[in-house]
């Protein structure tokens, strides 16, 4: 149960670091603001998802430890959350194809049967429908917009489309969990999310890839090449300063 819960929070961290970069260089204020938002409520659900996971642990490491002192081959993060930001386009399909998955998650996981899950996924929900209608009107925004936005945002999903399959990936015992009516059987959450997806891209026009290769070692803390300088950032203050606080 503890490496499942600590997937979910290595998501959410790795996903809230990313989307923390484009703090004062998004496209116009209102957006730089919204992003970073988005970016903050991925940091707090990781936070909350870590507490639960130092009870599971309890081997005397705090959420700091967990959230910044690991090797990298020990976060199980599905890998599309570590890939490069590059141009908004990416980063909005990026934050899309997750805010689906999550609302589906969360959605499933609000009737779980461990009370500390089910009221982490109640309050992450009510975030994660926001991130959904946020980044759905932005890719209308792009699928509809002029001919370089069409193609900037088949050039993302060309880019992200083989790492979404990460994601569902699952780690030991999920089933026997999911049997439990503890956490949500993830091949049912692929099926209802590629539905959605599916469904949303009819909606503005855009089409998905045909191609079912999707690249294999999320949840196994197998990572890209990408993952290393984004950990070298994470945890440079607590590797530097052992113990510090704020």
């Amino acid at each position: 149960m503890k490496n499942y819960i600590l997937k979910l929070a290595d998501d959410s961290l790795i996903m809230g670091q990313r989307l923390s970069e484009w703090c004062g260089k998004g496209p116009y204020l209102e957006e730089d603001i919204a992003l970073i938002n988005i970016a903050l409520d991925q940091l707090g659900q990781a936070n909350n998802l870590f507490s639960l996971a130092t009870k599971y642990f309890n081997d005397g490491r705090t959420i700091d430890d967990l959230a910044m002192l690991r090797v990298e081959k020990e976060y199980l993060n599905a890998q599309l959350t570590e890939l490069p930001n590059e141009d908004y386009a990416q980063t909005i399909l990026k934050t899309y194809f997750f805010a689906v998955y999550q609302k589906i998650l969360y959605t499933q996981l609000s009737n779980s049967s461990d009370d500390d899950l089910k009221a982490i996924a109640i309050k992450s929900l009510k975030e994660v429908k926001y991130h959904y209608t946020h980044t759905e009107t932005w890719m209308r925004i792009f699928a509809n917009g002029t001919e370089e936005s069409k193609q900037r945002i088949y050039k993302a999903i060309d880019n992200v489309w083989e790492y979404t399959g990460g994601l569902f990936d699952e780690v030991e015992n999920e089933k026997e969990y999911s049997s439990l009516n503890i956490i949500p059987d993830s091949k049912i959450i692929y099926e209802e999310w590629k539905n959605i997806v599916a469904e949303d891209f009819k909606k503005f026009g855009l089409e998905i890839p045909t191609d079912n290769f999707m690249q294999k070692g999320s949840r196994k803390g197998v990572h890209t090449e990408y993952f290393g300088f984004i950990l070298c950032e994470l945890q440079y203050m607590q590797r530097t300063y052992p113990n510090c606080v704020w």
